[in-house]
């Protein structure tokens, strides 16, 4: 009873398999797929796809490595698509330090607006952070992101990173790097994380956990990363499937 809180079962890495990729999460025990809409391309394919499999929910957002790229009129165009009964968050929404396709200032102006669009509809929100540790959780604040919480997709940061994202109701998520040798933070930061805020993701066709690290990533190695959760919290696969799906369906709405 798995859940891949976070992937892009959309992306062209996936336009000659995508069938027989959702056919192989299910095959794994991924009951619940949550795909990520972040921009004008695939924002209605994902809402598409999710329209085709009942397990599938899409969020819709703007990504702010694209944020540049957001024009007038785009705000109001994601606004309308969260009244689709299977979209449940904005996302993904938040920094990229990392690229420098957008200019802080855009990404910064685009995330404060669309966390105040969350705030409106009261809609949880999904958040990408890359090298903006600070910003990020500066603009959360003050924009009193804790009235929606969300999701830390893919979180990286510190244990006292992670603690104040939980302190604005958030959750944390963890996909493939987790699985790391080498990943000695994000293994620590998921043995402390409250089990009832604890979340799991594989951010396909990213990020794709050890052992295929260096491929294709796929929704179904979500329970890679769910075996290597129950191994650092001592706990079954099973329990882990439950727990985390149980927050993802408490978080998200999910059926």
């Amino acid at each position: 009873m798995l859940t891949d809180s976070h992937t892009h079962l959309n992306a062209e890495q996936f336009n000659e398999d995508q069938d027989e990729v959702i056919q192989r999460a299910l095959d794994a025990g991924v009951t619940r797929i949550v795909n990520v809409g972040f921009n004008r391309e695939t924002i209605p394919s994902s809402i598409a796809l999710a329209e085709r499999y009942d397990f599938i929910y899409s969020t819709v957002g703007w990504h702010p490595v694209d944020a540049i790229d957001m024009m007038p009129g785009d705000l109001e165009w994601i606004e309308e698509l969260c009244k689709h009964e299977k979209v449940v968050a904005i996302g993904e929404i938040g920094l990229d330090y990392y690229w420098d396709k957008s200019p802080r200032d855009v990404q910064q102006r685009v995330f404060r607006e669309q966390i105040r669009l969350a705030r409106k509809l009261g809609m949880p929100i999904v958040i990408h952070n890359r090298d903006a540790h600070q910003d990020i959780l500066h603009i959360l604040k003050e924009e009193k992101a804790e009235e929606v919480g969300g999701i830390m997709h893919c979180f990286s940061g510190s244990w006292e990173t992670a603690k104040q994202c939980l302190d604005m109701n958030f959750y944390i998520s963890f996909g493939g790097p987790v699985t790391f040798k080498n990943a000695r933070q994000p293994k620590e930061v998921l043995a402390q994380v409250p089990l009832d805020r604890l979340l799991i993701e594989t951010d396909a066709p990213y990020l794709t956990p050890h052992p295929f690290r260096g491929k294709r990533n796929e929704t179904g190695y979500v329970r890679l990363v769910a075996e290597t959760a129950a191994e650092i919290r001592d706990m079954t696969l099973e329990e882990i499937a439950q727990i985390t799906t149980n927050n993802a369906v408490r978080l998200l709405g999910l059926k």
